[in-house]
């Protein structure tokens, strides 16, 4: 497993922006899948984005053309997930984590097939 503290979290208007990081640490090599979640109270996770190691990028639809997942990755040891987003709606409020998996075998925007994740950090969308 590794190690992921996110941050970038806040309040924005609707049309506004924000980009949400991940410094994912640790032992950071093979085939990983790094995922962002979202979590509104009273409803499970739902998958946002995620990232193969490889660069393929697969998205939710409630966020495709306006959410945009990316990775810089430093000598193994630490890596940074961002979460760009554009455009941002009401409905996006939610807590937004960040997931991380390795031998990944294939994108999934399902919670349970993710082994890492972080604190969370807030996403407030107001009208």
């Amino acid at each position: 497993q590794v190690q992921l503290v996110e941050s970038g979290g806040g309040s924005v208007q609707a049309g506004g922006s924000l980009r949400l990081s991940c410094a994912a640490s640790g032992y950071i090599y093979g085939r990983y899948c790094w995922g962002w979640f979202r979590q509104v109270p009273g409803n499970q996770r739902a998958g946002v984005a995620v990232m193969s190691s490889g660069g393929d990028t697969k998205y939710a639809d409630s966020v495709k053309g306006r959410f945009t997942i990316s990775r810089i990755s430093q000598d193994g040891v630490q890596s940074t997930v961002y979460l760009q987003m554009n455009n941002l709606k009401p409905e996006d409020t939610a807590t937004y984590y960040c997931a991380a998996i390795s031998r990944c075998i294939g994108l999934s925007l399902i919670e349970r097939s993710y082994d890492s994740w972080g604190q969370g950090t807030q996403v407030t969308v107001s009208a």
